[in-house]
């Protein structure tokens, strides 16, 4: 019985360690959508890859108003791809510092990020140096904002 009191006084603090850790390791989802055809949701989605360094789920399919709408993007606003992360939708070309920033401030009200369109310049639709100004829009209960500008 005297040994017991030693192990629980060990334990007991290993454990909440434990638990601590698991919840610093548990790092955010990737899943992205896009269509079968598109060469430059492959060439944003490495953008995010190397700037996250995360892996990326892909699921491949040709019905992408559905996802949008099932994700509640509004329609202004549709790209080429949709992605969910962490419960949030990313929508087109979204530059990955701007997903980071939105995992890190959480905005109350911001359901998602998106660029809408497929603006030259945006991350997965560089032209050499050909580039058009764009915004990153959230999105949500809120209504929707500029998040960031690209000039």
């Amino acid at each position: 019985m005297m040994t017991s009191l030693p192990i629980r006084r060990f334990v007991a603090p290993a454990l909440l360690m434990l638990a601590a850790c698991s919840n610093v390791a548990q790092a955010a989802t990737y899943q992205m959508f896009r269509d079968p055809n598109c060469g430059c949701c492959e060439l944003w989605a490495d953008h995010v890859r190397t700037e996250a360094e995360t892996e990326i789920t892909e699921t491949v399919t040709s019905d992408m108003g559905a996802i949008k709408t099932s994700y509640g993007v509004p329609q202004e606003l549709w790209s080429c791809h949709t992605m969910v992360v962490d419960g949030y939708v990313i929508e087109g070309h979204v530059p990955a510092e701007q997903i980071a920033r939105l995992l890190a401030e959480r905005p109350e009200g911001v359901r998602g990020l998106a660029v809408p369109g497929m603006p030259l310049g945006s991350p997965g639709m560089e032209m050499g140096d050909r580039t058009q100004p764009y915004q990153v829009i959230a999105f949500g209960d809120v209504g929707q904002s500029v998040f960031a500008n690209y000039e």
